[in-house]
């Protein structure tokens, strides 16, 4: 009678497991698998759109360290931490001040930190922290910023953390301590996947993004995180959305980080976070800041390979942006919307092999723009191109520039050198960008150059 007891028991708890693991995860009809055309169409407005502002904003900017990870790494303790919810004002936030910048510094999307590590939203959540009901903002902070994002024709992105180092239900507290074991204990994890999945499911119907920056997902597997759910219950409420790499292997693009690639990621749509400092939230002792030409070459760098850049901004915790990132950001607002031809809607350019700088194509291919840093001290060199240019221009300004081709004998199938002369009174002052139209979609020259046998 015991062991019948004791099996009905463990019948019992499987089955409680069971249910709890699926109440977890609402049911979400399964979406039929997408088709390459069916892709790239939802994946377009992110290919053309090259240059995003990111927002790091939360109440770790009320003592100016750093997000969630100061606590976590042990540099301050989780109680000293939280005492910054008391001195989260929001006092001069004005959402569509961010959102005019923003535009004027030519970006197309910017992403807002609607949940960081530490577990505290910018809206009012029914569950967690937020600095609605927990701080002096008393407001949601993310509808405003959507509404006047979409207001100025921008895309709406935001960024949600799956790790929440706060809440109770979660295994994680700091790198020297946890709640409990996961794997030990599944049903509070499912419990806090209930939680989570509930603020994301808030968050699609509330504000309906355009794309979803998850963060976190190293902490757990796919299937611990039901990530794979997560894209479907997403998608399902908006079919175009997009979701960047950090859902443990459901999302659509790559993310590096601060580094920027030497060569091309090998990933078809990929997407560069950088700061503009060394801090991704207000820190009014980092003054480490990147020039307005360090950025703008990072940006043809980057766009010259075929991604975009995510510039990181740090609002204080009243909601003004620092006078430095301001006026950063309308320097670099002034040279893309001069040279927004080779900017928006290009692809990747050629090699480095073929021209020692960044360069961009149009989306046909016939047009080639080159990135020229600084003040050439001679006619800029392109190799290997065996297209006619038709013409050569000055992006931004219309200047048309003389071109000469030299090593080219009649005979020789070996394109010549391309040599392109750029007056001084036509250089910009950070970057210059020069257009070559040519006869047809670029073909570049990849065989080897052997000796003459015969001409």
């Amino acid at each position: 009678m015991q062991l019948k007891l004791h099996r009905l028991g463990l019948l019992l708890a499987c089955a409680c497991a069971s249910l709890a693991t699926h109440a977890a995860t609402p049911a979400v009809a399964a979406a039929p698998a997408e088709t390459a055309p069916a892709e790239a169409q939802r994946m377009q407005w992110f290919a053309d759109a090259k240059f995003g502002i990111f927002i790091h904003y939360g109440i770790y900017a009320v003592d100016g360290i750093d997000e969630s990870w100061s606590f976590f790494d042990g540099y301050v303790s989780y109680d000293h931490y939280m005492r910054q919810l008391k001195g989260f004002t929001a006092a001069d936030y004005h959402p569509q001040a961010w959102a005019d910048l923003i535009r004027e510094s030519g970006a197309r999307y910017a992403v807002l930190t609607a949940k960081h590590h530490d577990g505290v939203a910018l809206w009012d959540t029914a569950q967690g922290l937020n600095v609605v009901k927990d701080t002096l903002a008393k407001r949601d902070l993310v509808g405003p910023f959507v509404q006047a994002l979409r207001k100025d024709g921008l895309k709406v992105g935001l960024y949600f953390s799956l790790i929440d180092w706060s809440y109770k239900d979660y295994p994680g507290f700091t790198k020297a301590e946890s709640r409990y074991d996961a794997k030990a204990d599944p049903a509070r994890w499912n419990r806090f996947v209930q939680y989570y999945q509930g603020q994301l499911r808030d968050l699609s119907q509330r504000y309906n993004p355009d794309l979803y920056w998850f963060d976190g997902d190293w902490e757990h597997s796919a299937a611990e995180w039901h990530a794979k759910q997560d894209r479907e219950m997403l998608l399902a409420r908006n079919p175009g959305a997009i979701i960047n790499s950090r859902l443990a292997g459901y999302g659509d693009y790559a993310t590096p980080e601060q580094g920027v690639p030497i060569t091309r990621p090998p990933q078809k749509y990929w997407e560069l976070c950088l700061t503009m400092n060394n801090s991704w939230g207000w820190q009014p002792n980092d003054h480490h800041f990147k020039s307005a030409n360090q950025l703008i070459r990072i940006l043809a760098d980057t766009i010259g390979m075929g991604g975009n850049l995510l510039l990181d901004i740090g609002p204080r915790a009243d909601g003004t942006i620092p006078a430095p990132e301001v006026d950063t950001l309308k320097q670099i607002g002034r040279w893309t919307h001069k040279h927004a031809e080779a900017i928006y809607g290009t692809q990747a350019g050629i090699p480095k092999d073929y021209y020692a700088g960044s360069s961009t194509l149009s989306k046909d291919g016939r047009t080639l723009y080159l990135f020229v840093d600084g003040r050439p001290n001679g006619p800029v060199l392109v190799k290997g191109l065996m297209n006619r240019v038709l013409h050569a221009r000055v992006v931004g300004n219309g200047t048309t520039l003389d071109t000469q081709v030299v090593g080219k004998p009649y005979w020789s199938k070996v394109p010549g050198l391309l040599y392109v002369t750029v007056p001084p009174a036509a250089l910009d002052p950070e970057v210059t960008v020069l257009a070559l139209t040519l006869d047809g979609p670029v073909r570049l020259f990849h065989d080897e150059v052997k000796p003459i046998e015969s001409n």
